[in-house]
């Protein structure tokens, strides 16, 4: 009877074992697929939306949405409530794919602040420019096919040919006044753009940078047009109204620099604004 009950005993443990031996292979088998998981998160960076994104596609949109919104300031001449909606259906379209910056101020001001790579930085604003250039191409090709206005009409004070919107030039003395209402404005929409990437849904996201980019675009372009001037906020679209040339040092400094340096300060007056966000405040 002692020798049946040892076998039993030995055929239980062999059975025990037998079974055990899948459950260590499946342990290994997730184990396995977490790690993979996890190289492939590693890979991808987080855009404004809060999201992982695959980095070759974020340079695709950032493309194609610098293109878009060229477009559409042009075609709008610059309108502010235009470029509104124009900006809430590229972030729409475009932010659960690269964040949706389209700005190069946007992408050096969310660097500066260590929320995107210098890498990341660098391709995004080389994708914005060749974008918002492409929108000045292929517009420019679509109006030199239009028909030439007839000689009455030309007697009536029309233009003898199409001609795209652009920005004009910086009124002479009056670079600085321009330049602190590029500044201003900056400072406004990169305040609205860090603080999108608080909201918890896209639509609320896109609503927010369009918004806040409609009220820095009605407060920059009122304080320039006092002086005869214009507001762009956006160095690649102002690439694409033909406001940037080499022939002064102004053009540069207040369509690159100024809008850089107030997207700069809009990102950090947010991350101090909402640096105790997590504490109760008395009102």
């Amino acid at each position: 009877m002692a020798t049946k009950k040892t076998a039993s005993s030995k055929k239980s443990v062999t059975k025990v074992k037998a079974t055990s031996a899948p459950t260590k292979a499946k342990s290994t088998k997730v184990t396995t697929v977490k790690a993979v998981s996890a190289t492939q998160s590693s890979n991808r960076v987080s855009g404004f939306g809060g999201m992982q994104k695959p980095q070759v596609g974020a340079v695709v949109a950032e493309f194609v949405g610098a293109f878009m919104l060229a477009a559409a300031f042009i075609a709008g001449q610059g309108q502010p409530v235009l470029v509104l909606f124009a900006l809430v259906g590229v972030v729409l379209a475009l932010g659960a794919a690269s964040g949706a910056h389209v700005n190069p101020a946007v992408t050096v001001a969310a660097w500066a602040t260590r929320k995107v790579s210098a890498v990341r930085a660098l391709v995004y604003v080389v994708a914005q420019v060749l974008g918002a250039m492409l929108a000045l191409v292929v517009l420019n090709a679509f109006v030199s096919q239009a028909p030439e206005v007839s000689s009455q009409a030309a007697m009536l004070g029309q233009s003898a040919s199409q001609e795209l919107f652009k920005a004009t030039a910086i009124p002479n003395g009056k670079e600085w006044t321009v330049f602190f209402a590029e500044l201003l404005g900056a400072a406004i929409f990169g305040f609205a753009v860090a603080s999108a990437r608080k909201q918890l849904t896209q639509l609320s996201k896109a609503f927010t940078v369009g918004l806040g980019f409609f009220l820095a675009l009605l407060v920059a372009g009122s304080a320039a047009a006092a002086v005869s001037g214009v507001a762009i906020l956006n160095p690649a679209v102002a690439v694409a109204l033909q406001a940037i040339n080499f022939s002064s040092v102004w053009p540069v400094a207040v369509y690159v620099l100024a809008t850089v340096l107030g997207a700069i300060g809009g990102f950090v007056l947010n991350d101090l604004v909402n640096v105790n966000n997590d504490e109760s405040v008395d009102a």
